[in-house]
């Protein structure tokens, strides 16, 4: 065997440290179905799947939360992929009507992005490919000038996509719909608003 070609893991688990263990154990249990392997008073670990976790939570003594987290360097989120755009929706509604809103929302272009925050402030992305297919989708990045003019994507209100589904109208439809910002929020995330 080569020693010169990297040997290719498969991403397996995310840790994250806290001070509020079981409120986000309660959090990921709510959000990606996760199910606890094992907890003791210094952690626990959970899954989603057949692997014996996919999240590791850390409450050691002497752990302090960061109030300047937001500007700080480190991981920006974590993200949970669904087969299809029925799932994202039918996830985002569950959610909505347990009182859990996402944070940001966004049409990537390559996928369906609807980024929630844990109760530490992580976010998590939950999305959909939305070609349906990696190679199609890794292969728009690469050549699509659309992506190079705007890597980041298009703001959408998760509400208003709910509503066009509902309508029947087709996830090809609301895909084109979203980033030509046709499904925004009236007010993009971040902007204060203004009085008339």
């Amino acid at each position: 065997m080569s020693t010169d070609t990297a040997i290719r893991p498969t991403f397996h688990h995310f840790n994250l440290k806290t001070t509020r263990l079981q409120e986000l154990i309660d959090w990921y249990t709510t959000v990606v179905g996760a199910e606890v392997t094992y907890q003791d008073a210094s952690g626990a670990w959970l899954s989603n799947d057949a692997a014996n976790h996919r999240i590791a939570l850390l409450c050691f003594p002497g752990f302090v939360d960061d109030p300047d987290r937001e500007t700080r360097t480190g991981m920006h989120h974590t993200a949970f992929e669904y087969d299809s755009f029925t799932d994202l929706n039918a996830s985002y509604l569950r959610l909505r009507d347990a009182g859990i809103e996402p944070d940001i929302c966004i049409d990537h272009g390559m996928t369906l992005s609807y980024y929630y925050k844990d109760p530490d402030g992580n976010r998590v992305e939950l999305q959909v490919d939305n070609f349906g297919d990696w190679g199609a989708s890794k292969e728009w990045m690469r050549t699509s000038p659309d992506f190079r003019a705007n890597p980041i994507g298009v703001f959408v209100d998760p509400a208003r996509i709910a509503e066009a589904a509902a309508s029947s109208e087709s996830f090809a439809d609301i895909h084109r719909r979203a980033m030509a910002g046709e499904l925004s929020p009236a007010q993009p995330p971040g902007e204060t608003p203004t009085e008339d």
